[in-house]
């Protein structure tokens, strides 16, 4: 069975920076979660990142700069923490290869799972085009990463990979 990354938060979990969630009520996500396909994931909280904690953002690019040590990680404190997003990154791109997913359902504007756009750094509230870290490295290891908005989309990707398989 193919497994689907998700973001915790997208599941009701509390794990986002101010202790809340994202939930995302919806049919393909219960369908996936009784057929076992759910593989639930924060990798900042998976990083060793608190709940809460002080808002992070990427500046100086988005997550495929961070890889390539070009941009950075900083909380809303001042400190750098590139090195826990990058932690949280390996071990969930670890955790989709375990558990063979080959796509993934994130929460977008987060500076890891962001899809489409993430904040520019400033923590003014500035957006712009771009992936959060572990999109980022996911999505360089061939697992496709859709958003929150875009579940319709995923589930005709995975149905496309089931049909794959039977071939």
């Amino acid at each position: 069975m193919i497994k689907v990354l998700v973001s915790a938060c997208l599941l009701g979990e509390r794990v986002r920076y101010h202790g809340e969630d994202a939930h995302c009520p919806s049919d393909i996500l219960d369908r996936w979660k009784q057929e076992g396909r759910l593989v639930s994931v924060c990798p900042e909280v998976t990083a060793g990142l608190p709940v809460p904690r002080p808002p992070a953002e990427i500046a100086g690019g988005d997550g495929h700069a961070v890889l390539r040590k070009e941009a950075y990680v900083g909380d809303g404190t001042g400190a750098d923490v590139t090195e826990a997003f990058l932690l949280g990154a390996r071990v969930t791109l670890e955790a989709a290869v375990a558990a063979g997913a080959r796509l993934a359902v994130f929460k977008d504007g987060s500076p890891s799972c962001a899809t489409s756009y993430i904040h520019d750094g400033s923590f003014r509230g500035q957006r712009g085009p771009g992936q959060g870290v572990t999109t980022a490295m996911l999505s360089q290891a061939g697992i496709r990463v859709f958003s929150e908005r875009q579940l319709q989309d995923a589930a005709a990707y995975l149905h496309s990979l089931q049909t794959e398989e039977r071939e």
